[in-house]
């Protein structure tokens, strides 16, 4: 059975992108002429891809999903970049309706084997909605007492939007901030109607302003990796480098790791976090510790 429940969300998504190109910016010549809506008209668009204005005003309005053999010409018509790129594929992707109650998600032991490897680097697994799954004892020390979270609210986005001293160690919390708006918005178009998903999204619409705004402004941004400054009530200021690596036993889960360059402040400072909350007898937690 196909599922429809993403083609509203994929409507918007081209109207988002026509409205940001010009006559000039796909070859076409300007009349000189104002346009009542910003940006290519429909019919420029449906010209360029090389299908009838009608059919592409249902793929805008929702109707009717983007036929395969017209993906390609809308990546190159409407200028996408890799992440926008991404995004189109996987909102035009036909399959299976998914189930819409899934059993509580468990981190992968791979995953956690990797974690109580990793004593001087701080390490969590996400998993959907980026639910924290597991963390070593320095990822707690460095970003909060995961223990005391409750397990259904054991969140990355929901501690980055609501949690005032989670929110705080950020120093550049809005760039953040925006990144996991981008990832939230990629997992929602890989699984439409997932009810988890809608409501992680709707209590934090309700709950932050900034959220409400950027969800709806639907901006694409990298997501594999990226630089957080940090300030830390007992180390001071860092800069972390962070990357996600994705498990190929279940690519829901990642791997997120925050190192810094050897010899720096940055680097000292996870080292005296390591030895602060060192044990031999303490492994890495997770959810359902």
């Amino acid at each position: 059975m196909y599922s429809k429940e993403h083609l509203p969300e994929l409507g918007e998504f081209l109207r988002e992108c026509r409205a940001q190109l010009s006559p000039r910016t796909v070859g076409l010549p300007e009349s000189g002429a104002s346009r009542r809506v910003p940006g290519l008209r429909r019919e420029e668009v449906a010209q360029l891809v090389g299908i009838s204005t009608h059919s592409y005003a249902r793929l805008e309005q929702g109707r009717a999903p983007v036929p395969r053999s017209v993906l390609a010409a809308l990546v190159r018509v409407l200028h996408l970049d890799d992440d926008q790129r991404d995004h189109l594929f996987e909102l035009a992707a036909s399959g299976e309706c998914e189930p819409r109650r899934r059993p509580a998600q468990k981190v992968h032991p791979q995953l956690r084997r990797i974690l109580d490897e990793l004593p001087t680097t701080p390490a969590l697994v996400l998993g959907r909605h980026l639910d924290i799954l597991a963390w070593n004892p320095l990822a707690a020390a460095l970003l909060t007492d995961f223990d005391r979270i409750p397990e259904r609210k054991r969140n990355y986005a929901r501690l980055l939007f609501t949690d005032p001293a989670f929110r705080e160690l950020y120093l550049d919390w809005r760039t953040n901030a925006r990144t996991c708006v981008a990832h939230l918005r990629l997992e929602a178009s890989r699984r439409p109607g997932d009810p988890g998903m809608a409501a992680l999204v709707g209590e934090l619409s309700v709950a932050d302003a900034d959220f409400r705004q950027w969800w709806a402004g639907r901006q694409m941004t990298g997501l594999r990796m990226g630089t957080k400054r940090l300030r830390h009530p007992l180390v001071g200021d860092l800069t972390l480098d962070w990357d996600s690596l994705t498990c190929t036993a279940d690519p829901t889960q990642k791997l997120v790791i925050s190192t810094a360059d050897p010899g720096t402040p940055s680097h000292d400072g996870l080292l005296f976090l390591a030895s602060w909350t060192a044990d031999p007898h303490t492994p890495a937690r997770d959810a359902a510790a």
